[in-house]
C-alpha cells in the first residue's frame, strides 16, 4: 500500500518550513547571515533542532532556501512595480526604485544578502540572487533603448552598475545616514536614471511618479 499525503497533511508541512525560512530571515535581518545556525533558528521557530534537519539538511542548505524565497520576492516587487507602469522608461525608474525602497527597509537584511562576508557556498548562492537583479534591470534597461527612451549603451555593463550604486549607496558601510527612507531612495533613484543618460527634468519627474513600497 502506498501512502498518500493529504492535502491537510502536506499544508501543514508546507507551513513549518515556512516557519523555519522566517525564523532564519528574522535572524539574518538581526544579526547578519552568519547567526543563522540550525540551534538558532530552531528556538526561533519554537520547534525541535531534528525538525529543522528534517527539512534542510544542513545550515547552507537552509540559507540557501532563504535567499531563493527572498530573490523570489524581491524580484516579484520589482516586476509588479515596473509591468504597473505606463511605460518602458517609467518601468525602468518603478523597478530601480523599489529594489532601493525595500533594501533599505530591511537594510541589515539586504546587507546579509548581498554582501556580508560569508563561506563560498552561501556566497554562490547570493550571487545567483545578484544576477537575478542584474538580469531584470537588464531587461527594462534593454526596453528603454529600444524605445528610444535611453540613449544606446551596453545593458549588460549598465545593470550591474545601478545594482552596486544602490547597494553601496544604501545598505553598504559607506552609505549615508540622515535621510528619510523615501529621501534616500529617491536621491539613488534619481543618480541611476541620470547615470543611464536621462535628461535632469525627466529624470526627476519618473522619481517623483514612483509609488514607494
Amino acid at each position: 500500500m502506498v501512502y498518500r499525503r493529504t492535502a491537510n497533511v502536506v499544508r501543514r508541512l508546507a507551513e513549518r518550513e515556512q516557519t523555519i525560512l522566517d525564523a532564519a530571515q528574522s535572524i539574518a535581518g538581526e544579526d547578519g547571515m552568519g547567526a543563522v545556525q540550525i540551534a538558532a533558528v530552531a528556538q526561533r521557530a519554537d520547534i525541535a533542532a531534528g525538525t529543522v534537519y528534517r527539512y534542510f539538511p544542513s545550515k547552507n542548505d537552509l540559507v540557501a532556501e532563504m535567499i531563493a524565497t527572498m530573490a523570489d520576492r524581491e524580484l516579484a516587487a520589482m516586476r509588479a512595480a515596473a509591468d504597473a507602469a505606463p511605460g518602458p522608461l517609467s518601468a525602468l525608474a518603478a523597478s530601480i526604485a523599489t529594489f532601493a525602497a525595500r533594501a533599505l527597509q530591511e537594510r541589515r537584511l539586504a546587507w546579509a544578502m548581498t554582501a556580508e562576508p560569508v563561506d563560498a557556498d552561501i556566497d554562490a548562492s547570493r550571487l545567483n540572487f545578484r544576477r537575478a537583479l542584474v538580469g531584470e534591470l537588464e531587461k527594462r534597461i534593454r526596453a528603454a533603448i529600444a524605445g528610444r527612451h535611453l540613449p544606446e549603451q551596453d545593458a549588460g555593463f549598465a545593470a550591474p552598475a545601478i545594482v552596486g550604486a544602490v547597494l553601496e549607496g544604501l545598505v553598504g558601510p559607506l552609505a549615508a545616514s540622515g535621510s528619510t527612507t523615501r529621501e534616500a531612495v529617491q536621491i539613488v533613484t534619481l543618480l541611476a536614471l541620470r547615470a543611464l543618460g536621462v535628461v535632469d527634468a525627466r529624470a526627476r519627474g519618473l522619481v517623483a511618479q514612483c509609488a514607494l513600497p
